[in-house]
């Protein structure tokens, strides 16, 4: 199997030895605490479940500056987005400051239980102008129109740097108990399932036929053993498909149309960044740390609005130093049903025109849906725009 990220061994931060896991605990109630940000405790849950390896905890400000400019840690690591405790200022007491350890609570379960244990290496300003470029450098845009600008900027200025160690899952291990998976729970079920090359298909909306069919084009062409369903499970922008009508609609798109022991479906508790091709570059180290051999990059890969260009999100592997990543990516392009082919086609594959293909946007879609009316049966399967079509009703 494909080696982690930048270490032999994957190395998750949970703490599962339950005498540490004590002491950790009656440590937390001991010393100072404070309820970090939803994009801090997804950092928490990604470090803890392996899929950040080989990072030890939070970034300091030389890392975060070095990784938006560099798209490499001052050890010259190579990670493409901050992994940061963020925090207003008026949150940091001089109690947290005098600290050598600090309690990590959750702010999005009732009670915010510990999350974390951090030792405080740092506790750093990020001004103003270090956040407009750092935005525009990992987002390409500093405009709060952006989802994860704005999500970034209203986190605070105020860096917390050090090693964690991490006491749960959050709400993903709970509310997703069938589909939340660690980076080593996947490795360890690739072992189980016998498949040496495995392809990932990165998804935070329901997967329509287009969707269904770059998964089976890329598993024929690279001759692939399984195909790895890994769908984000943390906080999107207002009008994305909530995590659980996504779940259901995969789960049934997967169980009809899919030969059995072919796709493994899980997934991550992550807030989406929507940083376009820099996502696309931490989605590789995600699954490579999972243990995958390939990853599906599309069209506008982890993207939002038009801050991305088209295909920016596979152009950039082509920058990358060589042999740096283990894992390869698979370039998908645009995905249509051709009337002709009378099948789901990439349009670098098909020899007829725009006249012949049936295109569907996004709103078009959603239209359709609340109306309680039908996708066409090219665009999307009866089972799951059924399922669809109920969420959208309720709204």
């Amino acid at each position: 199997m494909i080696k982690p990220y930048g270490s032999e061994i994957l190395t998750p931060l949970y703490v599962k030895e339950e005498s540490r896991r004590k002491i950790l605990l009656d440590e937390a109630e001991k010393i100072p605490s404070v309820v970090i940000s939803s994009a801090a405790a997804a950092n928490a849950v990604m470090l803890g479940g392996g899929y950040f390896n080989p990072l030890r905890g939070y970034m300091n400000l030389v890392d975060v500056l070095s990784v938006a400019e560099r798209m490499q840690m001052y050890s010259g690591l190579l990670w493409p987005t901050p992994v940061i405790n963020l925090l207003k200022v008026d949150l940091v007491s001089e109690e947290i400051k005098s600290a050598g350890k600090i309690t990590l609570r959750d702010p999005n379960i009732e009670g915010n239980p510990v999350i974390a244990i951090q030792s405080v290496d740092n506790i750093e300003t990020i001004s103003k102008e270090q956040i407009r470029i750092v935005s525009e450098q990992i987002y390409g845009t500093s405009s709060f129109e952006h989802p994860g600008v704005a999500e970034f900027v209203d986190s605070g200025d105020t860096l917390i740097s050090g090693p964690i160690e991490v006491l749960n899952y959050s709400y993903f291990s709970t509310d997703f108990p069938d589909t939340f998976k660690t980076a080593v729970e996947i490795r360890n079920e690739i072992k189980e399932r016998g498949w040496e090359s495995v392809v990932a298909f990165q998804t935070r909306n329901p997967m329509h036929r287009a969707h269904e069919e770059l998964c089976r084009m890329a598993q024929k062409e690279l001759n692939a053993d399984g195909i790895l369903v890994h769908m984000l499970l943390g906080k999107l922008k207002k009008g994305d498909i909530p995590a659980d009508v996504r779940n259901a609609s995969i789960r049934k798109m997967v169980e009809l149309y899919f030969p059995e022991n072919t796709v493994m479906i899980a997934g991550y508790g992550f807030d989406m960044l929507y940083a376009g091709p820099r996502e696309a570059v931490l989605h590789a180290i995600f699954r490579q740390n999972s243990g995958c051999s390939h990853l599906i990059v599309g069209r506008d890969h982890a993207g939002v609005g038009d801050y991305y260009g088209a295909f920016d999100s596979q152009t950039i592997f082509d920058r990358l130093p060589d042999g740096v990543l283990q894992i390869e990516i698979f370039r998908g392009d645009h995905t249509v049903w051709c009337h002709k082919c009378e099948k789901v086609m990439m349009m670098r594959d098909c020899p007829h025109g725009k006249e012949d293909y049936l295109l569907l946007s996004g709103t078009r879609v959603r239209e359709i849906l609340a109306k309680g009316k039908n996708l066409p049966p090219e665009f999307s399967r009866p089972e799951v725009a059924e399922i669809l079509s109920e969420y959208y009703q309720t709204l």
